[in-house]
């Protein structure tokens, strides 16, 4: 029985283990919100599935704990790699108004079914491998190989789909956003920052998906990289599980651009500027923290305001 800790399984279960803390420390510093837990919740499922794949493929224990094993590292495999696409799902529904929404919807969820039906399958083809008379070893090749190999160029090809079909709609979105902005307005820079994060980060999904799509239809062994193709794909797998920490930066960067827009907004805010119209309206909203650039402003804005 092969040590835990001297197989890629084990880096790539720790990988998500770590990703995992650093979302939970993302989570502590920056305000919570659905895009922050999806991260969490990917990183998490590739940490118990490789552990998990180790435990189904590389251990001699009982066939029945080995094949419950299997199931589950499918299971929380598919939570990861469809899980990644919730990432643009939850900007997108927040956003889309009307036909698009709807068509959007209709088709990302049709592509969530198959995905889900697809690995369900091999699920099931693998437990059968294990509870067969010969449970394969990693660098056998199992009675049902060559299915789960053409699944699995289905399965990676309709989540290349998925991501191609979220892009469309979220790079449209941003770019229409970043076109109507005025030129000189903070707003553009946001724009012009999300719009660059946002086709990077979905260029990069599309690839790992068609790269996983055509690498995995040479897979011949049950869980091992022993070809050059398999190497290939497990190298496009770490990527994979790295990728939750672009979606963290993703999500501090922007939170940090737009904190520092508002603050640029509001140290320029001249009030001597307004209209004669808005300069009797009341207001109620309390200052942002005294910071230096801003102290001069507010005791002037006041001494303004109460000579009024």
């Amino acid at each position: 029985m092969a040590t835990y800790f001297e197989l890629s399984w084990s880096i790539l279960s720790s990988i998500g283990l770590f990703v995992t803390l650093v979302g939970i420390w993302a989570l502590f510093i920056s305000r919570p919100s659905p895009l922050t837990y999806i991260p969490i919740i990917v990183s998490v499922s590739c940490s118990i599935a490789n552990g998990a794949c180790y435990f189904a493929f590389y251990t001699e224990h009982a066939i029945p704990n080995r094949a419950v094993a299997s199931g589950f590292a499918d299971f929380f495999w598919l939570i990861q790699e469809a899980g990644l696409s919730f990432y643009s799902y939850q900007i997108l529904i927040h956003t889309l108004r009307d036909k698009s929404r709807t068509v959007f919807l209709y088709v990302f969820w049709l592509l969530i079914v198959a995905i889900s039906a697809i690995r369900v399958t091999i699920l099931v083809f693998r437990v059968l491998e294990i509870t067969s008379g010969e449970p394969p070893t990693p660098n056998s090749t199992g009675p049902y190989q060559h299915q789960i190999g053409d699944l699995h160029v289905g399965y990676f090809t309709t989540i290349a789909l998925i991501e191609t079909w979220s892009s469309f709609f979220l790079i449209r979105l941003l770019h229409n956003a970043y076109r109507v902005s005025p030129k000189l307005s903070s707003t553009k820079l946001v724009f012009r920052f999300l719009l660059r994060t946002t086709e990077i980060r979905l260029a990069s999904l599309c690839f790992i998906g068609i790269t996983r799509a055509v690498t995995y239809s040479w897979q011949v062994t049950a869980q091992s990289a022993t070809t050059v193709a398999g190497q290939i794909d497990r190298f496009a797998y770490t990527m994979e599980c790295l990728f939750p920490l672009v979606m963290l930066i993703d999500i501090l960067a922007s939170k940090k651009l737009n904190r520092d827009t508002q603050l640029e907004s509001f140290s320029t805010f001249d009030p001597a500027s307004t209209p004669i119209r808005y300069r009797d309206i009341q207001t109620h909203t309390e200052p942002l923290p005294p910071v230096p650039r801003h102290a001069a402003w507010l005791s002037s804005w006041r001494g303004w305001h109460s000579a009024r």
